[in-house]
């Protein structure tokens, strides 16, 4: 049997009176407490800002030290109109650069100054200088320009390296996305030594991966890591569409530090090698060579005194195939651009084993590298 009781009127609505007001009185504990309502407050003049978490802070910290030393790049060229002497200036493109120096030295990407013969390089703080072309190797994809007219607030962004990066490692990129300027985008190491073709057709080896957003504009700009300091410059991106696909790839920094201060001295990168003629890869491979076939070797020189054979003439008159450099310092040589790349960062001057395929034998001969012209 259910019993019902009679509740008086001024009762219930006592009860209903007091709910509501620990209703209130609990949501605003719970705003107190930080905990969200899901509704989208005003913002209170001379609150407090929001606590950042850690890796936020260091973000922030690392764009706010970094960006006043990354610049936009404006590239144009002067076209004559018609036969008269009036030059129309176009603009190229735009890309991104970074202070190396308090002499006025940016550093970009090859590709970035191409083609053009006038650049303006603005800094975040709105300042904009003309500027010069130093240097550039296209092989590494890298150029060194100057202002006219030197920026004394200019700091150079701190240098790391990238030999010790270990994949999953954070990175950040600044640069100026279509033209957007000052964007940071934050990734990771993908992976290391990768291997990406240059405009003149030359491969870039040990190139750093990074899904950090890579984007038109950002080439030249600094690839960062966590404290802030240079671990590569970002130049290129695989994606069928042409906008960021998260793979990108930077030049890393070890290699950068071996080639602008040559550009900036020499206005050129100084090549090491061989000092010897090869024959093309294609020719070596139309003959099933795997290797890079020595052509000829200068009288005189610091290879024929090492013993270096190229090609010669039999009695018969018949081609005798000359010395094959299968390896250097014990890295596999295939062809040409390995070769290159296992030479260049030993430098002018150096001394290397270099290993040959002289006839049926297999030889290691020490050589001091040249300067190649």
């Amino acid at each position: 049997m259910v019993v019902y009781m009679r509740i008086p009127f001024w009762l219930i609505a006592s009860g209903v009176v007091l709910g509501l007001v620990a209703g209130l009185w609990f949501r605003e504990a719970r705003l107190e407490e930080g905990e969200s309502t899901g509704l989208v407050l005003p913002v209170v003049d001379g609150a407090e800002d929001a606590a950042l978490l850690e890796d936020e802070a260091n973000t922030v910290a690392v764009f706010d030290s970094v960006s006043p030393s990354v610049v936009n790049i404006e590239s144009s060229v002067g076209i004559r109109e018609g036969y008269s002497f009036n030059v129309t200036k176009m603009r190229k493109g735009v890309g991104t650069g970074f202070v190396w120096d308090a002499e006025g030295h940016v550093v970009t990407n090859a590709h970035v100054v191409s083609g053009a013969s006038e650049f303006l390089v603005s800094f975040a703080n709105g300042r904009s200088y003309v500027a010069g072309v130093v240097g550039v190797d296209a092989s590494k994809d890298l150029a060194v320009l100057r202002l006219h007219e030197p920026n004394p607030n200019a700091r150079a962004v701190p240098r790391g390296r990238s030999s010790g990066l270990r994949v999953g490692q954070k990175v950040l990129a600044i640069g100026n996305p279509f033209g957007l300027d000052q964007t940071l985008t934050v990734g990771v190491v993908s992976a290391m030594d990768r291997e990406i073709e240059a405009a003149n057709g030359r491969t870039i080896t040990g190139v750093i991966q990074t899904d950090a957003a890579i984007n038109p504009g950002n080439s030249g700009g600094p690839l960062l890591d966590s404290q802030g300091r240079l671990i590569g410059i970002n130049s290129a991106i695989l994606s069928p569409s042409g906008s960021s696909a998260g793979i990108g790839f930077a030049v890393p920094v070890d290699m950068v530090m071996r080639v602008v201060p040559d550009l900036i001295i020499h206005g050129e990168a100084l090549r090491a090698g061989l000092g010897v003629r090869i024959l093309s890869d294609q020719l070596s491979a139309r003959h099933g060579i795997e290797g890079v076939v020595i052509a000829s070797v200068p009288r005189g020189s610091k290879a024929e005194k090492a013993g270096l054979q190229g090609l010669r003439r039999s009695p018969r008159g018949a081609t005798v195939l000359g010395d094959v450099v299968v390896g250097v310092e014990g890295q596999r040589v295939r062809n040409s651009n390995d070769l290159a790349n296992a030479l260049e960062p030993l430098g002018v001057g150096a001394r290397c084993t270099i290993a040959l395929l002289r006839g049926d034998r297999k030889v290691e001969i020490s050589v001091e590298l040249q300067r190649l012209e």
